[in-house]
């Protein structure tokens, strides 16, 4: 289970080394000429630059941070886990709210806000309704609380673009001016045509990025809480298992008179 857990940071890790491997060729001294750090960045000038840092460290950071926040052991940790369905099968329902409310997990926290909803006096499914009911309330406003961070990597996403545009329409300003100037050369519009070229595509790299982070975040984040409501309605079930167990057993026949 751990080795599954941890799959997806080996994987980003992995195609992170690859995409460094692969561009730092680019970034080498070619003898005499211009490294391609000159040429793709300082050659853009100072809003190059500024697109530049500011995107990529805002998505790096973002990045840092989502990998820690959406870790197993903050939502469906395995020793909690064990020990709730030990309390559920053994219907020790108080005490499995206390040991719920104990821990800062998602799954802890759910489990604390929910199963005070467990009815015995309905012994056929202690409740299951107001159980679930509260269930969806808490991942409602759980959710609110956590695609905050999430959804900042959507917005350096949609604002890169929108950075990368400015730069053009700036370096294209700059250049028409540079032309009206009596007797311009092309050579004179190099640095303008630069910004505007550069801003654009350093606008579109962070946006690809930021897409790929948002999409493989927000599909962590999913899978996480989907595994805790789960494991939710397998420890009412076991509950509801103990409780009816005879009675369940009593609707199987077990053979037919002949």
């Amino acid at each position: 289970m751990k080795t599954f857990a941890y799959r997806p940071l080996k994987t980003a890790g992995l195609s992170l080394l690859t995409a460094l491997a692969s561009v730092s060729p680019l970034f080498a001294q070619d003898g005499g000429e211009s490294s391609a750090l000159d040429k793709y960045l300082l050659e853009g000038g100072g809003l190059t630059i500024f697109i530049v840092a500011v995107g990529l460290l805002s998505l790096v950071g973002l990045s840092v941070y989502n990998f820690i926040n959406l870790g197993k052991a903050k939502f469906c940790p395995d020793d909690l886990k064990a020990a709730l369905l030990d309390h559920m099968t053994n219907c020790r329902v108080r005490s499995a709210i206390e040991l719920s409310a104990s821990h800062p997990s998602y799954l802890g926290r759910m489990l604390a806000y929910s199963l005070p909803n467990i009815d015995a006096t309905q012994p056929e499914n202690l409740g299951r309704d107001g159980v679930e009911d509260a269930m969806a309330d808490f991942s409602i406003n759980e959710n609110r609380k956590q695609m905050i961070w999430i959804n900042l990597i959507s917005l350096v996403a949609q604002s890169a673009p929108m950075l990368g545009l400015f730069g053009t329409v700036f370096g294209m300003i700059a250049a028409f001016a540079t032309l009206k100037t009596a007797g311009a050369k092309p050579d004179q519009l190099a640095g303008d045509i630069s910004v505007a070229l550069l801003t654009t595509m350093w606008g579109l790299v962070i946006a690809i990025l930021s897409v790929i982070a948002y999409f493989f975040f927000k599909s962590r984040y999913n899978s996480l809480v989907a595994e805790c409501q789960q494991t939710a309605e397998e420890l009412l079930n076991a509950s509801v298992q103990t409780v009816n167990g005879d009675a369940h057993l009593a609707k199987i026949p077990e053979g037919l008179a002949v």
